[in-house]
């Protein structure tokens, strides 16, 4: 147990992509209550349009910008043109989620036409390798992990201190209290469908850095993110965070010190046993439901 301090470090640095997913499934789903389950291959699909452009000579650091933006108006298309004309049936949260189940295969089946399936090499923002507690890190993990902070902390400034994220915040905890004093739902929604897919971009971005660039770029991170969301509690963002980074400490843990065979089957163990415990998550609400 003496390399634990690194595991955990290492756990942490590995996390910040499923807490940046997670994250963004939150923002929207709070915003909407639509889980987009599309969410991953949006940030992949941005990733791979922004490497086209990096190819033809754009900046690493301007390829960043780029995926957050198209994957951002991507959200916002798919909110304005898939989500919103379903209106707010009875049904409305399955029929969501199965649009966005299919969009993300859609999106993949795209992939596969465009760029193909084989692995492809991406660039890292910064090169070399640091050592913390006895293990060795690139620097390319450690600043996405800074970045990952940068844009939780900016996120949670935006909701709590800008008079748009206020109103974002009333419209997820009231809606119809908030149509009435003459917030525009419609803007609000859209958005938060900006803000979730681009922070899917940012982890979808470093993910294929740290990797390489392959249509099932966030399969597995998506799946943990999802795991760290229902740990955390869906309707938290704060506790979107923190599964997120939970998942990637308890991940590290359960493959070093058990097996690496078993490791999603401790780790989902663990959240299934706090969610008999807890049910909303650890840091979720109860939803009240609309009638």
């Amino acid at each position: 147990m003496g390399d634990l301090p690194a595991v955990i470090v290492s756990g942490i640095v590995s996390g910040s992509a499923y807490a940046l997913l997670a994250l963004g499934i939150v923002i929207i789903f709070r915003s909407t209550d639509t889980v987009n389950f599309a969410i991953g291959d949006i940030g992949t699909l941005a990733v791979f349009m922004t490497a086209t452009m990096i190819a033809a000579g754009l900046p690493i650091w301007l390829g960043l910008i780029a995926a957050i933006v198209i994957a951002g108006l991507l959200g916002i298309i798919t909110e304005r043109t898939l989500i919103r004309p379903l209106g707010h049936s009875r049904n409305y949260v399955f029929i969501a989620l199965v649009v966005t189940i299919g969009l993300g295969l859609l999106i993949h089946a795209g992939i596969f036409v465009g760029w193909g399936t084989r692995p492809q090499a991406f660039p890292v923002l910064i090169e070399g390798t640091v050592k913390m507690f006895g293990i060795a890190l690139t620097w390319n993990k450690i600043l996405a992990a800074g970045i990952a902070a940068v844009a939780m902390i900016a996120i949670a400034w935006f909701f709590k201190k800008t008079p748009f994220g206020i109103a974002m915040r009333a419209t997820a905890d009231d809606p119809v209290a908030a149509r009435m004093v003459g917030i525009d739902s419609g803007r609000v929604a859209a958005i938060a469908w900006f803000l979730g897919c681009g922070i899917a971009a940012i982890a979808s971005f470093f993910l294929a850095a740290d990797t390489s660039l392959n249509p099932n770029l966030t399969l597995s991170p998506l799946f943990r993110a999802f795991a760290g969301v229902f740990l955390g509690g869906l309707t938290s963002m704060a506790g979107a965070v923190i599964g997120g980074f939970t998942i990637g400490v308890l991940d590290n843990v359960a493959g070093r010190y058990i097996s690496a065979s078993y490791r999603d089957t401790m780790v989902f163990a663990i959240i299934v046993l706090v969610l008999f415990i807890r049910p909303a998550g650890v840091l979720g609400a109860g939803r009240k439901e609309r009638v």
